[in-house]
């Protein structure tokens, strides 16, 4: 038994994962293409926890699960930050036993539980033939999943590290961009004052774009992103030397999270993980900054530099999106109705070579979008390559 009938169908749309600004309005995007034309607009909330959670009892209090939405919601949530629908990283093919809801215990009582079933029969109770996940790769991914499973998936992109591979552009990466290189403009002021170093950790677990383009943009003097390991005593070599060219005598870097230098690792913030098996990275930029004032004598004749660490964090990803990241989701959002208005499932919205696309939605398991460090990297310099832009997208660092 559904919920509820629509003249020509009920779509599903949830948010997973990290939330950027851009979600609400390809949110906004989606629902009002799909009311005009006559369907009706489910809003899972929080992700997929939303379709584990869920009741399958037409007298309970869903509420807290889905809500059916209107014009009148999203025109007011339309061009705000974050996502009104909440989100979260639940897998649901591998959900732990602690987070199994009350309801379902006693089925499902294994330390870690695959909760595919219910989703699929909360799928069918809400009466949603096609399902609009907007995400990063691991929420994507379990759309696959789902797509593979026989439901009607079409994705959208979204990570502000912009490594969801199949596609030049998620949704957030280009207000992850402004604040970065916007905040760290802001901290040369002090840097400057001191004549310090100046560290910056920003996001990035596996792919540097978010440090490459802002140091690119001209945000720093140098960056280390995860794709390199790099030299740390080059590290200190280099900044030492850009300070001493600077009139006031300071020096940038900006780390991706994931960065780890010759002979170190990852740092991480603690050893639990998440659902998707990722443990929280933290701390990569104080280690950078501890070791480059105590490096810092031999490059400077014996004289220390002291350090400014800041770690933007949650900084970059929170408040309104910026004008492609309004943009892009509206883009990303009409497409995604467009391909179930033509009855085509198992794809995903993309950008590529400046224009849009869909990709098979497999293409995000199918590999890592990384920097190509041969082609955007100095690795002798510790900076991005500044040749070789003609014909290149927007953003440069393309989804060869």
């Amino acid at each position: 038994m559904t919920t509820g009938k629509s003249p020509k169908g009920r779509i599903g749309i949830l948010t997973g994962g990290g939330d950027v600004p851009g979600l609400n309005p390809a949110i906004r995007a989606v629902t009002i293409r799909a009311i005009h034309e006559g369907y009706e607009v489910v809003g899972i909330r929080r992700g997929w926890g939303g379709l584990v959670e869920l009741l399958r009892d037409l007298q309970a209090d869903n509420s807290e699960h889905y809500q059916v939405l209107t014009e009148e919601t999203v025109n007011r949530i339309g061009r705000t930050g974050g996502t009104f629908l909440h989100t979260s990283r639940t897998r649901p093919s591998h959900v732990p036993d602690v987070n199994v809801p009350e309801h379902l215990r006693d089925r499902y009582n294994a330390p870690v539980n695959d909760l595919t079933e219910e989703v699929l029969k909360n799928l069918d109770f809400l009466g949603v033939h096609t399902l609009i996940p907007i995400g990063g790769d691991d929420t994507l991914s379990y759309g696959a999943h789902l797509h593979k499973a026989g439901v009607k998936v079409v994705a959208i992109p979204k990570t502000m590290d912009n490594d969801v591979p199949g596609t030049d552009y998620c949704i957030g990466f280009s207000t992850c961009l402004s604040r970065t290189i916007s905040l760290t403009h802001a901290l040369r002021t002090s840097a400057g004052s001191h004549e310090r170093f100046l560290v910056i950790e920003v996001f990035g677990r596996y792919a540097g774009f978010t440090a490459l383009l802002p140091t690119m943009a001209g945000a720093a003097n140098r960056c280390v992103i995860p794709e390199y390991k790099f030299d740390m005593e080059k590290l200190c070599e280099v900044m030492t030397a850009d300070r001493k060219t600077n009139p006031s005598l300071y020096s940038v870097v900006l780390v991706s999270e994931g960065a780890h230098w010759q002979g170190g690792d990852m740092v991480f913030a603690s050893e639990e993980t998440d659902m998707f098996g990722h443990k929280k990275l933290g701390g990569i930029g104080e280690h950078v900054a501890s070791a480059l004032r105590e490096l810092s004598p031999k490059f400077n004749n014996g004289r220390r530099i002291n350090v400014i660490s800041q770690r933007l964090s949650y900084l970059v990803r929170c408040g309104d999106p910026d004008a492609v990241d309004s943009l892009v989701p509206m883009a990303f959002g009409n497409i995604a109705f467009d391909l179930l208005q033509d009855g085509k499932s198992g794809r995903m919205v993309c950008l590529r070579n400046g224009e849009y696309d869909h990709v098979p939605i497999d293409v995000v398991t199918s590999n890592k979008k990384v920097v190509d460090v041969d082609k955007y990297y100095d690795r002798d310099r510790l900076r991005p390559i500044y040749k070789s832009f003609l014909q290149k997208p927007l953003f440069i660092v393309n989804n060869d």
